[in-house]
């Protein structure tokens, strides 16, 4: 193919290149097509220009790329542009379209298993031709209203029940985002289009690789030389190792260790017994670690590893600080273990499990409570860390608002210290870091069904924002700063 080229002239390659994007130039008074395309617009763009151009950039027989536009000025920025973080805010201004010029903007992600995640809104570029997310709302599509980032945390997976997870901090979610002419989200011509980086490792973060005894984690280490306080981040059912809460917080000046617990690498394929004495070990070796701030260290856990974190905040020393984001105050699906001690599951409720109209499972009531099985409540009253809950009132895995009242009451009766609770109206199950779509249903590996988590998707968006400001609020207040 490389040889046929090098014989074309340059009147079939330019005949080419118009016929590869639809373009039709009329020749003038017997003017050929090259001589009608110098006096176009199209010599006038550049390389520095090629990115505001819409479609596929066609490779070369050079290996360069080359773009046409598309009867339109319009440029798509981005700031930071090109990469940033996953958890910073990203701002997306379009610029060179008509006077109140209808728009429809996309944006697309894939997950590392190939899940595509889409998101669209219309707009009206104002009265310059300028568009800003910042300051335009959004007239309808994924949301509505004044919605700076809403492309992002109102993506929604086209596989059904599909959550997004970070599985490979070292990449980063690479989105995509179109300008399309019109308020049609599938049938605008494309106007511009960018393509950006969302990394979940700041720049200089040292990630390392924890084997220590029995202990498998990976720990998040701040650029510059410790020592940093020190957090333990536990996630729920699912099993493996979850990175990316760990690896972003280690960007905001903690040292932070993703523990895995169960089905992972040599760990125990399931979880029918939790021993205590393996969260141990690893709040040991974080706490011995040359990087690590003592005298004590934090504990992230949500969902299963907020009810393991408590449990490690109730058996354990060494735990100042702990934030328990929906988690449950009661063992569930499993005994939990500690010495001589066992703490067995409460019972299942199956009659109070209903359906929904869309067929699934709705499991907040099929826990028994607590207080009538008093053998399943760990024992918070042991401990003497201070507490912050993140409840998600929407939240349909079970009732984290109705635990967090309840651990509330029994410190306080046992002559602790009165945590700290913040409710969050229309949020559901996992809150995550800023601008994670709303999972608002999928499949529980405990229930073996697609279940309703629960939460509203812009309040629950609005959650996650808040929550992140709060529980590194809370953690450098109570474990300081970098010594």
């Amino acid at each position: 193919m490389r040889a046929q080229c090098k014989k074309k002239n340059n009147h079939d390659i330019i005949g080419l290149f118009l016929h590869m994007y639809g373009i039709q130039l009329k020749k003038q008074n017997g003017a050929s097509s090259l001589a009608v395309l110098r006096t176009s617009r199209l010599c006038q763009w550049g390389w520095k220009c090629r990115a505001r151009l819409p479609g596929p950039q066609p490779i070369g027989p050079g290996g360069w790329t080359a773009w046409a536009p598309a009867r339109t000025n319009a440029t798509l920025s981005l700031e930071p542009a090109g990469r940033s973080c996953w958890d910073e805010p990203l701002s997306i201004a379009v610029r060179g379209l008509a006077p109140e010029q209808p728009v429809t903007l996309r944006a697309a992600l894939r997950d590392e298993k190939g899940a595509r995640f889409r998101a669209h809104a219309r707009y009206r570029a104002d009265a310059h031709g300028r568009l800003d997310l910042a300051r335009a709302p959004a007239l309808g599509g994924s949301f509505a209203g004044l919605e700076p980032m809403g492309l992002l945390w109102a993506l929604e997976p086209e596989r059904p029940f599909w959550r997004l997870v970070k599985r490979d901090v070292q990449t980063p979610f690479v989105v995509e985002l179109e300008v399309l002419d019109g308020h049609e989200p599938d049938g605008g011509r494309l106007l511009a289009r960018a393509v950006h980086e969302r990394h979940f490792m700041a720049p200089g973060v040292r990630r390392v690789p924890v084997r220590e005894g029995r202990v498998r984690a990976t720990l998040f280490l701040p650029p510059e030389p410790g020592p940093y306080p020190g957090i333990v981040d536990l996630f729920g059912v699912g099993g493996g190792l979850l990175e990316y809460r760990a690896s972003l917080l280690a960007g905001k000046g903690f040292a932070v260790m993703a523990l895995a617990y169960y089905n992972y690498d040599d760990l125990p394929k399931g979880m029918e017994t939790m021993r205590i004495e393996y969260f141990e070990e690893a709040l040991n070796f974080l706490l011995s670690h040359p990087e690590v701030k003592g005298p004590g260290v934090g504990l992230l856990g949500i969902s299963k590893g907020g009810e393991l974190g408590l449990a490690m905040a109730s058996f354990l020393k060494g735990i100042k600080a702990a934030v328990i984001i929906n988690g449950s105050v009661a063992a569930v699906g499993n005994t939990i273990y500690y010495k001589d001690e066992a703490i067995p599951p409460v019972s299942l409720l199956r009659n109070r499990v209903r359906m929904t109209k869309d067929g699934l499972m709705d499991v907040v009531e099929g826990l028994q409570s607590p207080l009538v099985e008093q053998k399943s409540f760990i024992p918070v009253e042991r401990s003497d860390t201070t507490f912050l809950f993140l409840v998600g009132q929407d939240d349909h895995n079970w009732k984290s608002e109705f635990y967090a009242n309840e651990i509330s009451k029994r410190l306080q009766a046992h002559g602790k210290e009165k945590p700290q609770i913040i409710c969050y109206p229309e949020a559901g199950h996992y809150i995550e870091p800023p601008y994670f779509p709303l999972c608002k249903a999928g499949m529980h590996l405990l229930v073996g069904a697609n279940i309703v988590f629960g939460g509203e998707p812009k309040p629950h968006a609005m959650a996650q924002l808040d929550a992140w400001q709060q529980l590194q609020t809370f953690f450098h207040k109570h474990l300081g700063g970098k010594s």
